[in-house]
């Protein structure tokens, strides 16, 4: 059992409020109720200040806060920016613009991740990602800390995690190292969760996980699609399954990070007429299909105004309202990007629009594939 920072009844609350978002697993909920997240959010945390420039990251410090306003705080169903751009909290004396590069996410959604991976007694889990290990710390919680592995890549991230888990009473495996190579060639686990997104399944997790074994993960791409893949690793290496329902992402493991943004230019190449409003990217099952058609891009821009960019070619495709109606599309580059992303969406309709359910995703030694309807059906590959 998980040690009590004095937060019993802010952890007791937050247990009841995810009980009544879904959460239905009994053992999970028990998990939340004993773990202390405060633990887990070290000495500070950042929190999203609008400044003129974009978000600014103001650190928060436990020590100048009162005990009973961070233990409330920290037993918010919210997420807490622990990390900017390799800058801890704690070590940060001024706000901060940038990227996060680590969180506490929402509990909610780490425990629905923790639910779909269809964990259950006896299982020996792999997590890639410790982050601050408090999703550690609820898989040691309803296992036993002798089932938990977890790899976490960041040095300081994963010193400050151990130490919290220690604080709590846990004593996983933990890993310094790249999740996303092999970790222990002769270890073989019943489940691999990543707490982190990819844009495609690493082929170490496969030879990681026993033949019946599950990869759960979440899928993602520059274009902002995200789908949660839950797959059944087989004894020749491959492995498959459809996505789930739930719209759940995490920060991406960094080598799968979005490149440097390059300068982009308005106004260049021709114009030719659309078949797909520009404004269907908002929704999130139709950016997964068009980050199918087009997987090395990256999308700025909402509504009519859609900028599609990839950095590494140069090609872009600038999207505007045309003044006779409809739209126009301006493509420059060797990547023809929006007819790539018209091809994907004009599948999809076809197939009568379905959501990210009906597609699955087969990987191989051959590659990876995502299928839509059957794995027989109109495929895309992913960029393995």
């Amino acid at each position: 059992m998980a040690m009590s920072s004095g937060s019993t009844g802010h952890r007791q609350e937050l247990a009841g409020l995810l009980a009544t978002k879904g959460i239905t697993g009994p053992r999970w909920i028990q998990a939340v109720a004993a773990v202390p997240r405060d633990l887990f959010l070290g000495e500070a945390v950042f929190h999203p200040d609008a400044g003129a420039e974009g978000i600014l990251w103001r650190p928060i410090r436990r020590d100048r806060t009162s005990s009973g306003e961070w233990l409330r705080m920290a037993h918010e169903d919210r997420t807490w920016v622990t990390q900017v751009d390799g800058i801890m909290a704690e070590d940060a004396t001024q706000a901060l613009s940038g990227a996060p590069t680590s969180s506490s996410t929402l509990p909610s959604l780490v425990v629905t991740m923790l639910e779909r991976a269809r964990i259950a007694d006896g299982d020996r889990v792999l997590e890639i990602g410790t982050g601050t290990g408090y999703s550690t710390a609820l898989l040691c919680e309803r296992l036993g800390s002798g089932q938990v592995t977890s790899v976490e890549c960041d040095p300081a991230v994963a010193a400050r995690a151990r130490t919290a888990l220690e604080t709590a009473g846990h004593t996983p495996a933990l890993t310094v190292g790249d999740g996303l190579t092999v970790h222990d060639r002769d270890a073989e686990y019943d489940r691999l969760i990543a707490t982190c997104s990819v844009r495609y399944i690493p082929a170490c997790w496969i030879w990681q996980v026993r033949g019946g074994g599950t990869i759960t993960a979440p899928l993602s791409g520059w274009l902002g699609g995200t789908v949660l893949a839950h797959l059944t690793v087989g004894s020749d290496g491959t492995a498959g399954g459809r996505f789930l329902a739930d719209s759940l992402s995490f920060m991406f493991a960094r080598p799968h990070d979005r490149p440097s943004r390059a300068h982009y230019l308005l106004n260049i190449g021709e114009q030719p007429g659309t078949r797909i409003s520009p404004a269907v990217l908002d929704d999130p099952a139709a950016r997964f299909v068009a980050q199918l058609g087009a997987p090395s891009a990256e999308k700025l821009g909402t509504g009519d105004h859609v900028v599609l960019l990839d950095v590494a070619t140069g090609s872009q495709a600038t999207t505007e309202p045309a003044p006779d109606g409809g739209w126009r599309v301006r493509q420059h580059g060797p990547l023809r990007l929006w007819d790539a992303v018209e091809d994907a969406i004009s599948t999809w309709r076809e197939a009568g629009s379905p959501p990210v359910p009906a597609f699955g995703l087969a990987v191989t030694r051959e590659g990876q594939r995502v299928w839509l309807g059957c794995p027989d059906g109109p495929s895309w590959q992913l960029p393995a």
